[in-house]
């Protein structure tokens, strides 16, 4: 019989670490200040056998606390198979706790569980360069602010930054705002000649002038423009005709915000989205595992959205280095209390995954616990 089928869950808990970012995140095209970390609601399981896995919890409170009551005393392969995921639909809130704890059963690296398919490491770009260049309000920083962050990223282990732009879809006048983005994509390029520059709109942008911001900085190379503006297949089209004129390879990545997975799926088909987004939590793991191989057959790559906790990163990273297809996972900076995850390593540019079994990261400590079920 499978380890998977000689354990039986025994003990659930509901654990409540906190994230701290290196500094505090600005603003995007949407968004005011993203702090410096908060809240994760993760839960972790325990087996009859002794054995433990534990991860971020999946939807709300309410699925949460149904899948705790419901989960104990039954084996992990009535809920969990090692070749698709999640199978029964009401655990899929511990859908990630699930996956680590299989890891675990069967002594592998989840990565090595799904098939080791991709590179390792895994190239990782910084995607916490903000709009740190109008904070604060009575002294904003300029564009000095940007460069400084892009340097001590950099020396952390980046080689590819994501650039926040749209600051004129709230933060400035449109035309200041469209010059300020240009002026920063530029000064970035010009500190960092080797990097790729990704830069994300947070569909802040109409497709206009969007236009003038890809015209302004033609030669500086983006490798990847990620939600210009809310996806639909004519301003893609146009957007792709645009591209083609100005000579660029950059990728267009979406699907983040909101995602309409079948809209997404056709732009990708008829070539208007190279790179699908969609979160690695609230999408989902088991979801994603499920989806990937019918994107695979698009010809289109993928790249989970990660952004809000470092945890995320690794997750997504392990994915990428277990199915392949992902050409650089989202980089969120900083560490989660109670976590020990030195046996992942950024270094020039790529996050160094462990060959521990799971995901390769102690449990949290027992006293942050919310509740728990037997």
């Amino acid at each position: 019989m499978s380890p998977l089928g000689e354990h039986r869950v025994s003990e659930i808990r509901i654990v409540r670490p906190c994230d701290r970012y290196p500094r505090t995140i600005g603003r995007n095209a949407r968004l005011g200040s993203h702090g410096n970390g908060g809240p994760v609601t993760a839960v972790c399981l325990a087996t009859d056998g002794g054995a433990q896995g534990w991860g971020v919890a999946l939807g709300d409170q309410a699925g949460l606390e149904a899948a705790a009551r419901s989960l104990p005393g039954r084996a992990v392969a009535d809920v969990f198979d090692p070749a698709v995921g999640v199978t029964d639909r009401a655990a899929l809130p511990l859908d990630l706790a699930l996956h680590d704890l299989a890891g675990q059963l069967l002594g592998l690296p989840v990565y090595e569980m799904l098939g080791a398919a991709g590179p390792r490491p895994v190239p990782c770009y910084d995607a916490a360069i903000y709009f740190d260049d109008l904070d604060p309000d009575d002294a904003p920083r300029g564009v000095g602010a940007v460069l400084a962050n892009c340097r001590a990223d950099e020396q952390s282990g980046h080689r590819a930054f994501k650039l926040k732009i749209g600051r004129g879809h709230r933060w400035m006048a449109p035309g200041d705002g469209l010059r300020r983005d240009i002026e920063v994509t530029r000064a970035v390029r010009e500190q960092h000649p080797a990097a790729r520059i990704l830069v994300d709109a947070n569909d802040g942008y109409s497709p206009d002038s969007f236009f003038a911001y890809l015209e302004a900085v033609a030669d500086c190379g983006l490798y990847w423009i990620e939600e210009p503006f809310p996806e639909n297949h004519a301003d893609l089209t146009r957007l792709r005709a645009e591209l083609t004129r100005l000579g660029s390879t950059a990728l267009v990545a979406d699907g983040e915000y909101e995602p309409d997975v079948p809209l997404l799926l056709d732009l990708a088909a008829d070539g208007l989205v190279d790179v699908l987004l969609m979160d690695v939590v609230s999408f989902g793991f088991t979801a994603w595992r499920r989806l990937w191989p019918r994107v695979r057959s698009l010809g289109v790559q993928l790249s989970p959205h990660a952004w809000g906790q470092p945890l995320k990163t690794r997750y997504a990273a392990h994915l990428a280095a277990g199915l392949g297809g992902v050409p650089i996972v989202e980089g969120v900076p900083g560490e989660t209390e109670g976590v020990d995850a030195s046996n992942y390593r950024l270094a020039d540019g790529a996050l160094h995954l462990p060959d521990t079994p799971g995901f390769g990261m102690p449990l949290p400590p027992t006293p942050d616990v919310e509740g728990a079920s037997r």
